[in-house]
């Protein structure tokens, strides 16, 4: 009888043990996706101001087509990367192509900037101020959410790896993720805009 009592036990400790790393892995996951969600709300208002920007700036950059062209199939490629790694926010490869499809946004309006230096009617316009300003925040508020979800992500994989939670986490499919990199060291600034 003593065996049997102390054999339950010990289940019943192994038992909650487990739980206790598959509700932990599951609430790091869910941190780690709300994180997510934060950077998808400003990266669509960052997305959203670029057309209203192109389309302000159309009217002085009129030997400039191709620059204003190249801004706005970046944001495209960035809004379509955007949508595919909402869907599902733990598949590292979405977040990585994402990361690359943000980055050649960054580019692409760095070098609107450099050309609308060129153009003092330009950086004259309230409009194209308000809106380059309003971008700006956007580009911050970015910054710290993209920081947010890669903490959450740090602190899903560790757990995720660490022994025994590695078990677990390969018997109900906790995959590792990837955090949301920038490629290039010019693409860690952010734009500079001096109007």
């Amino acid at each position: 009888m003593g065996t049997t009592v102390i054999g339950l036990i010990v289940i019943t400790v192994v038992v909650i043990f487990l739980v206790f790393i598959y509700n932990r892995l599951v609430s790091l996951r869910n941190q780690f996706k709300n994180g997510f969600a934060q950077i998808d709300v400003q990266l669509q208002r960052r997305h959203d101001l670029i057309p209203n920007l192109v389309e302000a700036a159309k009217a002085y950059l009129t030997h400039e087509k191709s620059t204003l062209t190249q801004v706005m199939e970046a944001r495209n490629n960035a809004v379509s990367a955007q949508k595919d790694a909402a869907r599902d926010p733990g598949d590292g490869t979405k977040i990585q192509r994402l990361g690359s499809a943000e980055n050649l946004l960054t580019k692409a309006l760095a070098n609107f900037y450099a050309v609308a230096e060129n153009y003092p009617e330009l950086k004259a316009n309230e409009t194209i101020q308000q809106l380059m300003e309003e971008l700006s925040s956007t580009e911050n508020r970015v910054a710290f959410a993209r920081q947010a979800y890669n903490d959450g992500v740090m602190s899903y994989n560790i757990f995720r790896e660490q022994f025994p939670n590695n078990i677990i986490a390969g018997m109900f499919a906790f995959k590792e993720t990837a955090q949301l990199e920038l490629d290039s060291p010019e693409a860690r600034q952010a734009p500079k805009v001096a109007f």
